[in-house]
């Protein structure tokens, strides 16, 4: 949560320095390579160098438009750059889009946001089945980025993101080694003192008082201190206390918001996206495996342990052949996108916030693996 607000950042300071260009591109809606590859070369349009190239490229395709093209929409310049690409020259419009990038008078550092979105989309399709043919596209796409990244290594910067991980989807397909040529970097959450001393300035800045020992209930509940989560638990007790016509807080009115506000329906909004990351990295199979091992986790104090993946295993879902996602799968991914955390005693759940949730919204009727 908040990677995007970070890689915008650092392109605006990148920006600022003026020694790099900087273009972000968002592939959440594109289905294939060719939406791909269109959706890049729209967005270069900020890049008077690239673009240039890129229109002279492609000038058949905007012939009708380019006296004009900087009134063009962008909705229309993206159609027409993506009619003329099909599955037999994809690649080249997607080189010529690349050299134009490395052509241009900066080096240009090229943010591509959601690309694990597009590669599960183009892996599984809308069935969540991995097919030899889905598989082969997404194959033939990765090769190309990971090409032409490794052709303009050092004019083009490549930082990819999403909102759900590359790597557990690249794990399902077979297709790992295509994810070797970038770096990885972990965003960890923030330490306890950085979580209460940011708590104090927000308090400040609000004129409360929030003491110390209120400040450390906080951390502890929430225990792992994502900084969204935190502005959440604040934003959440600073409205309570304006409704009392208070301005201290007491760990009264932690344990009230706690459970009145983050745990109920008002904070479903913020936390149901766990749920629907989870439908899309792992499809309807999956995602009932992952629901059972996580409520399982929560409603045995937050620990997964092996003897209950073991007994899901055996009892639950014996992995039948043709099961889309093993279960190994499933807690890989558990474990790559940080829902659990593995311990000597089993899996446990790395934030308390979402292991309460979970609690509250999908244990009530839950019957343990092991009295099935």
């Amino acid at each position: 949560m908040g990677k995007t607000s970070l890689v915008r950042e650092l392109l605006r300071r990148l920006d600022a320095e003026g020694e790099y260009a900087t273009l972000f591109v968002d592939l959440e809606a594109a289905n294939d390579a060719a939406d791909a590859i269109a959706e890049i070369a729209v967005q270069a349009r900020s890049l008077s160098s690239a673009w240039n190239r890129i229109t002279s490229s492609f000038a058949n395709r905007l012939r009708d438009v380019r006296e004009h093209i900087d009134e063009v929409a962008v909705s229309e310049l993206t159609f027409k750059l993506r009619a003329g690409m099909d599955a037999g020259n994809w690649q080249r419009s997607g080189d010529q889009v690349f050299e134009a990038l490395a052509q241009n008078d900066k080096p240009v550092v090229l943010a591509i946001d959601e690309l694990p979105i597009l590669v599960n989309r183009m892996v599984k399709g809308h069935d969540y089945q991995i097919t030899p043919e889905r598989r082969q596209a997404a194959d033939e796409f990765l090769s190309w980025l990971r090409r032409n990244g490794q052709a303009h290594r050092r004019r083009v910067c490549l930082i990819v993101s999403g909102s759900i991980g590359l790597e557990p989807i690249l794990k399902q397909a077979g297709l790992s080694a295509q994810a070797n040529i970038f770096s990885p970097f972990e965003l960890h959450p923030w330490s306890q003192e950085v979580s209460i001393n940011c708590l104090g300035a927000l308090a400040s800045n609000y004129n409360l008082d929030l003491p110390a020992d209120v400040r450390h209930e906080m951390c502890r509940r929430l225990r792992c201190c994502v900084p969204h989560h935190v502005q959440q638990f604040f934003d959440s007790l600073h409205e309570h206390l304006r409704r009392e016509g208070r301005s201290e807080a007491a760990i009264d009115d932690v344990e009230m918001v706690y459970e009145r506000d983050l745990l109920s329906v008002r904070g479903h909004m913020y936390l149901d996206h766990y749920q629907e990351r989870l439908k899309t990295v792992l499809g309807t199979q999956g995602y009932g495996t992952a629901l059972d091992l996580l409520t399982e986790a929560a409603v045995n104090g937050g620990i997964l342990t092996y003897e209950a993946v073991n007994l899901h295993l055996a009892v639950v879902s014996p992995s039948p052949p043709d099961e889309a996602v093993p279960i190994g799968d499933v807690l890989y991914s558990l474990e790559h996108d940080g829902y659990l955390e593995r311990r000597p005693e089993g899996y446990r759940f790395v934030s308390g916030l979402l292991q309460d949730w979970w609690l509250a919204h999908e244990g009530q009727y839950f019957t343990p693996i092991a009295e099935r």
